[in-house]
Formats: C-alpha cells, structure tokens, sequence
C-alpha cells in the first residue's frame, strides 16, 4: 500500500536589524524569528535555520554575514529547495539595485522568498509594484542616512564630538550636555605624556613614541601586541586632543569643544612644527638597555656616533662599543664596555655641586621667577593688544568679502580669515594658560633642584628611560671619545655650566676623573 508524502517544505529564516543597539535594547531579532516562525508553521514549513544579521551593508547584501551565510547553506544543498521567509520587505534589501540582484541570486538557487507582508508575484504589475516597494525603501533609507548626518553635523558645530571616542578619551553621560567625551584613565595621561614628551624633543620621532607608547600596559595594542605607525600619526594629528574639532567634509574647522583637553594648543602645534621641520633621526629600533651610550657618544676621529655589540668569546659574550665607519682609522676597534661607560659615569658624577652652590642656585632661580612674573604681565598685555588688532582686521576683510565679486579674491580673504582664527584661538588659549600658577616658588622647583643637585641618582637606576633623560637635559651635545686619551671635555646644557662657571674654582663643584681637559 502506498502512502501519500507527509514530508514538509525545507524552509530558512531571515532577520535583519540596522544596529547592535536594536539588538540589545529593541530585541528586534527574537521578535521577527517569532514572527517567521509562526508563518511557516501556519504554512506547513519546516524550519532548518536562522540566519541573523545587526549590521545594514549600505543596501548592498553581500556586506552582511548572515545573508552570506544563507547563500552559502543554500549552496551547500543545491538538490533542495527552500523556502526564505523574512519579515518586512525592508528587511530583504534597501537599495532598488540590491534588491533585483538578490532576487535573482534566490532563483539561481532556485529558492521561492515569501514575506509576511507582502506577496511576491512574477507577473509584470507584481514586479512592478515589488520595484516600486524596493525604491521607497531605498528612498527612505537615503533619507535616514541624510537626516542623521545633518544632526550629527549640527552638534559637531556646536562643539561635541559625534564619531567614535578616540583613544583616551570615552564617552559619559552628563546633565549638562548629554553625551560627551571625557578623560579614559590611565589612557588619557599616556597619550598628554606622549604629546608633551614629542613636542619638548624627549622623544625625537614618531618611531619613539611608537616604542614609548607600546611600552605602556594600559595603552591599546593590536592582537600583536604593537602599535601601528597610522595611530601614532593620528595621536599626533588630531586636534581633538588640544580641545578642538575638525572635520573637512562637513566644512568644520577649528570649533571649540566642550571636552576637556589633553594638551594645550600651543603644545599642539609645536607637536605640528616638529612634524613639518623634521625631527631627528629616530633612534635605533634595537637599542637596549645593554647600552645606553650608544648613538651618544662620538668617535673622535670621524665624528660619527659609536655602535656597540656583544661579541662572542670561547666561554661568554663580551660587551664593546666601536666605530662603524668606513674608512674611520679606528673603525671596528672595539673599547670594551666597562672603560667607556665607567669614565661616562664619572663625568656624570662630577656634575653633582656641593649643598652651598645648590642653595646659592636656589636663590638665583627664585630671583629669575620673579623676574618671570613681570615679562609674564608684559607678555599677557601684547596678547590682548595682538587679540584686538587680529578682531579688527578680521572685520575689515568680512567688509571687503562682502564688496568682492571676484570669487577668487573672496576665497583670498575667507583663507587670511582661518588664518587670523587660527591666531585668535592660540593667544586666546595663551591668555588662559599665561599666568603663573599659584602657590609656593619650592613647590615649582622641587622637582628640578632635585636632578641638578644629584643626576648620578637618575642614571645608575638603569632605566633606560632614564638614562636617556640625563643625556639630554644634563649635555648639550653628544661628547666625543678618543681610544687613546678618553673623553674630551662635554658640553653641559645651562643650569650646569651656569653652576659650574659661577664656582669659580672654589672646589663647588665634584672634581671629574679621566676627563680631557680636566673641568676645574
């Protein structure tokens, strides 16, 4: 006896959701997955999968992973046919091209698309009507995508940051002004650190404060646990970090953000004419803690700045510097570690001065600040004068864009315009920042006083970190070395020649060893 086929029509389901949000907050989803759900059990379907989907692709279906993956299933079992239900005719596709592609790439799989709200039909009015359906839903979307433009461009020009938080910053809810950017501890301090230390020469190039940010837990890093060169680029670009927004294609330029800054404006745009001028050469990708002099100090036959290497002996590995140089007469003769860097730390430890000098430094520098506070006045009362002479030029080319008719003076005058804004901004920003901070002169100069009086402390930490800030603020150049004499005389930056000159030979100042000439 034959029995007729109880064998139900395979079917899939399709749902569809613009955002993450409407998946966590709407619960859009599960909803429409019911709604199918219940269609094809009123239908007599069986249903085989759901294929989810919370990104929109644009419009265009080959940009969404769950419809990828149902193509994909349905190719994987060309011998059956399914039937593809979704919810909403906005859901399929909205974009009137998309749509008509997607059709076709469901007949080639020969699979029938049935929708809860709309009926599909291959005649000529149904598919008329369906393209019609497609093109509104395409219209709308355009539309939406214009709307939300225009309110992000609006609170853009009001001074609040629309796109995504950047790196140290995240985004918080606030009574005054709803959503806002705000410091990202421990993030927030790394990147002014950064900044300040790019701008002020501590780090030389980008290519150090790659390795001065990749050496910071707390800073972000990809899954190679690096940083890539195009967000150093874009830390050190950004105007946001300085308080301001930009951005070109909505014509916003230099507006003033209701965020707090990282670093100040002048710190930015030194950050830009260190980038523009060309900084030095960055240092060596290899440098080590195995030796901190190297790069630093000189052969003193060519000039040129002394390698180092391990070199390997019958038992151990021996640690030299060398000369690298073609041609130098003491190319690739080696000075052992321990005879260079033991006379660089006795130059380091004859800087140190006696407590008498230090205490005579602390009254000069307390005369100097002083001194400070007057040019401090003097200079804030040529900003306000410079603010009013930038506000009254800026009228009289707003007076004269108005008489031009040639656009190409008109755009002559709108640029001199940014320009002025430009300077108007900076000395606006000087004149906030200008004073000078209140409470005790000790406080200011602790921190200074401290590494004047004792930089050998600083050094024989054995950070490189360190090490190389003794490099660089306590000489003014690199210092040459002779294998045959030893160091000749180091040039120290001003607070130590200013200390060593004013000790006259009094014996102020600690007497180096191995130095050629001696300093006293």
């Amino acid at each position: 006896m034959t029995h007729p086929s109880t064998e139900k029509q395979a079917a899939v389901i399709y749902c569809r959701v613009s955002s993450k949000k409407q998946v966590r907050d709407g619960h859009g989803l599960e909803s429409q997955e019911a709604r199918c759900r219940e269609y094809a059990q009123a239908h007599g379907y069986a249903v085989e999968a759901v294929f989810p989907d919370d990104v929109s692709g644009g419009g265009d279906f080959m940009k969404r992973p769950g419809m990828i993956a149902l193509l994909s299933y349905l190719d994987a079992q060309p011998e059956k046919s399914y039937v593809v239900i979704f919810d909403d005719l906005k859901r399929f596709a909205r974009d009137t091209e998309f749509h008509l592609q997607l059709r076709k790439a469901f007949r080639a799989r020969k699979a029938r698309v049935e929708c809860l709200n709309f009926k599909f039909d291959d005649s000529p009015e149904g598919k008329f009507i369906e393209t019609i359906l497609a093109a509104q839903g395409a219209l709308e979307r355009e539309q939406n995508g214009r709307q939300v433009t225009q309110k992000m461009r609006a609170r853009m020009q009001n001074g609040y940051w629309v796109f995504q938080a950047p790196v140290g910053y995240r985004y918080a809810k606030t009574p005054t002004h709803g959503k806002l950017l705000v410091p990202d501890e421990p993030v927030a301090s790394i990147v002014t650190e950064a900044l300040e230390a790019y701008a002020c020469g501590r780090l030389d190039s980008q290519a150090e404060v790659k390795r001065f940010l990749e050496s910071r837990p707390a800073f972000p890093k990809n899954g190679y646990g690096t940083v890539r060169q195009q967000e150093v680029t874009r830390l050190l670009t950004r105007p946001i970090y300085a308080g301001f927004l930009c951005h070109a294609d909505w014509d916003i330029d230099w507006v003033k953000g209701h965020h707090e800054p990282l670093v100040s404006l002048a710190t930015f745009e030194k950050v830009q004419e260190r980038r523009a001028s060309g900084t030095k050469a960055p240092a060596r990708k290899n440098i080590s803690e195995d030796f901190p002099l190297r790069g630093f100090v000189l052969c003193d036959d060519c000039g040129k700045p002394l390698t180092a290497c391990w070199s390997k002996g019958k038992t151990k590995k021996y640690p030299y510097y060398l000369c690298d140089t073609r041609g130098c007469p003491s190319c690739r003769k080696s000075i052992p570690q321990a005879e260079i860097e033991g006379a660089f730390e006795e130059i380091v430890r004859s800087l140190q001065p006696t407590r008498r000098l230090i205490e005579l430094a602390t009254l000069m520098f307390k005369n100097a600040w002083q001194q400070r506070s007057e040019q401090t006045k003097a200079r804030l009362a040529a900003f306000r004068k410079d603010l009013a002479d930038i506000e009254a030029e800026t009228e009289r080319l707003l007076e004269r864009i108005i008489a031009a008719t040639n656009d190409s003076v008109v755009k002559a005058y709108e640029t001199k315009i940014e320009q002025l804004e430009r300077r108007r901004l900076s000395l606006t920003e000087k004149l906030q920042d200008g004073e000078l901070p209140q409470g005790r002169f000790e406080e200011f100069i602790e921190l200074s006083l401290k590494f004047l009086a004792n930089p050998w402390n600083l050094w024989r930490s054995g950070r490189i970190t360190l090490q190389r800030t003794v490099l660089r603020l306590a000489f003014s150049e690199r210092i040459s070395y002779s294998r045959n004499e030893g160091y000749r005389t180091p040039k120290t930056t001003l607070p130590f020649k200013t200390l060593a000159d004013f000790s006259g030979g009094n014996g102020m100042m600690v007497e180096p060893k191995g130095v050629e000439p001696s300093t006293s």
